[in-house]
């Protein structure tokens, strides 16, 4: 069980702000900043090249997969995202085809030297050649690689034993574009749950060829997509700042909660028709010790915390957000989550082979701990 809990922006506090005189000459209102925090820090934001889950965390908002989640829908639903409908799907789901959504735009970078860059079928075929890619070093290769595109090891294979570039120009039959808005995946085996891998924005996202080649070795510091964000600043393991694309498509907000989903239909009313994103800025620090965390968004400095274990007692007495905590418009949620923890003996180190060794030696009683 986690408990989370988030501050709410004051409304009167919000709304006095616009009136004051620093703000009168435009009439602007002031960005919408959400401020969170990450436990671990990130690694970068190249898709072929990370594997921790706080970069992919990031880039899941900067790049676009071809699908994503109604994330109110019970249970889970795919929907389309850059694709302009669901894929054809072959009767033994080893051949997918896709329909891209013309008009979907990659942000403006001084890659593209001035052009506004539509996101095309090709951008998908390049984005997943580059897990195939030896000199990427890809740690996610071993996952894709089990999907068995057609043709994609073996392309690989050819790199590693001529000793040469990757030749993305090599047309295989796993990730083909057919034409300007076309893709087709084909695989070795039935995949009945592909999807799922063209659901994942944070690693199967559209890239452009021209800007990996632009910054080179740079490109983890330099996410280019066709996401609601960009990148606006980055400390490494100190802060990462995402701004609202504004090249970004009109898209609203929409979801199908199951009719007698209460809090989802609240959720739904409230959004449904919203352009996205609802953010101007998102600003995430690293925050790694658990006390330095929860005094961060005690003193406002952040507005969404797990609750360290030791404070729940004090964040939530008996269940309940302590009343010196919803005066500061702070609201609480208890979540049910699975956990999974797994221990790992190294039995070609001594320590590890001392600890088979007794266990070898101990009684059955003892084995289960009786």
């Amino acid at each position: 069980m986690n408990v989370m809990l988030w501050r709410v922006r004051n409304a009167a506090l919000v709304a006095l702000l616009v009136a004051l005189p620093a703000l009168a000459a435009d009439g602007a209102a002031p960005p919408k900043v959400l401020r969170v925090s990450f436990p671990i820090a990130e690694t970068g934001f190249d898709p072929a090249q990370i594997s921790d889950l706080y970069s992919r965390t990031i880039t899941a908002h900067i790049f676009e997969g071809l699908y994503t989640y109604d994330h109110l829908a019970r249970p889970a639903k795919i929907k389309p995202l850059t694709a302009a409908a669901m894929p054809e799907v072959s009767a033994d789901f080893c051949t997918w085809t896709v329909k891209l959504r013309p008009g979907v735009y990659f942000a403006a970078d001084p890659a593209f030297k001035g052009r506004q860059r539509e996101v095309v079928a090709a951008d998908y075929v390049y984005a997943l050649k580059r897990f195939a890619d030896p000199a990427v070093k890809s740690p996610a290769w071993g996952g894709v690689e089990q999907v068995k595109f057609s043709g994609m090891a073996a392309l690989r294979q050819q790199a590693l034993d001529a000793h040469k570039p990757f030749d993305y120009a090599r047309e295989v039959a796993g990730v083909r574009a057919l034409d300007r808005y076309t893709l087709q995946f084909k695989t070795d085996e039935p995949r009945p749950r592909l999807i799922e891998t063209l659901a994942s924005s944070d690693l199967f996202g559209a890239v452009a060829r021209e800007v990996v080649e632009f910054y080179g070795d740079r490109i983890a510091e330099h996410p280019v997509g066709s996401g609601a964000f960009r990148l606006g600043q980055w400390r490494r393991s100190s802060l990462i700042v995402l701004e609202r694309n504004p090249d970004y498509r009109d898209m609203r907000y929409d979801a199908e909660p199951a009719a007698d989903d209460t809090e989802g239909q609240a959720l739904l009313a409230k959004f449904k028709g919203r352009r996205l994103p609802m953010v101007d800025r998102v600003e995430v620090s690293i925050i790694e010790e658990q006390q330095p965390r929860w005094l961060a968004f005690l003193n406002g400095q952040i507005d969404v915390v797990p609750v360290p274990g030791e404070f729940v007692n004090t964040a939530m007495p008996g269940g309940k957000v302590a009343p010196n905590l919803v005066k500061q418009g702070i609201r609480g949620y208890r979540v049910v989550q699975p956990d999974t923890a797994i221990t790992y003996f190294n039995m070609e180190d001594p320590i590890g082979r001392r600890v088979r060794q007794r266990q070898d030696r101990a009684s059955p009683r003892d084995q289960h701990g009786l």
